[in-house]
């Protein structure tokens, strides 16, 4: 269960919307269905069904990392989320309830995963730098691109940032942030529109196109 550790925009910041429909509801309340059936299965041990969760699922905890504690931590954070989930899954009540479940525990493993880097930051010297190699070029361009766009992101207020984090990070569609994160498509909606809103001017002082 390993994911790639380099991170990028996956959507245009000016795009983040997508459209309800009829059928999305449709696909939303069978996926529910669907999610419940596999989480039962997980909770009696059933590796499959344990791995179908974490594929579904480590985007948005990945993206709740990145919005919480950035990208350096964020893949250990995703590894340390889905470990204890694995412990504690059995202990899970209501199977509908996963999404938002984990949704908190990754959101309180990130903040915790910060205010310890934050403590080691404070009190470490500095590395020796010798024989370190640096980044290519061809890289480093596209890692600024999405570090200015991420720092600005990183000013909204925390619904706001972690919506869109999950669909300019980790390139989610609306409807599939709320099935993932048990929020309602009209508070997926609203956190997309507003956010974007908000972010719109800091991305222009940030000298974004």
């Amino acid at each position: 269960m390993q994911r790639c550790g380099r991170w990028r925009l996956r959507a245009s910041p000016n795009r983040p919307g997508d459209r309800y429909s009829p059928r999305h509801l449709a696909d939303a309340a069978t996926d529910g269905e669907e999610l419940a059936s596999t989480v039962r299965l997980a909770r009696t041990g059933d590796r499959p069904a344990f791995e179908t969760l974490y594929a579904r699922f480590a985007p948005v905890v990945h993206g709740i990392a990145v919005a919480h504690c950035g990208p350096g931590l964020a893949e250990d954070v995703t590894q340390e989320v889905f470990v204890t989930v694995l412990q504690r899954l059995p202990l899970l009540r209501d199977d509908a309830a996963f999404p938002g479940w984990l949704c908190t525990a990754a959101r309180n493993a990130a903040v915790d995963a910060r205010r310890k880097n934050l403590r080691r930051s404070a009190t470490a010297e500095l590395p020796e730098l010798a024989g370190v190699e640096p980044a290519p070029m061809t890289a480093a361009a596209d890692q600024e691109s999405s570090a200015q766009v991420l720092a600005c992101v990183q000013q909204l207020p925390d619904a706001y940032r972690e919506t869109l984090v999950l669909r300019l990070v980790e390139g989610l569609t609306g409807p599939e942030i709320a099935a993932r994160t048990g929020l309602t498509p009209g508070s997926v909606r609203v956190n997309l529109t507003r956010g974007m809103a908000q972010l719109r001017p800091l991305l222009a002082k940030a000298g974004w196109p």
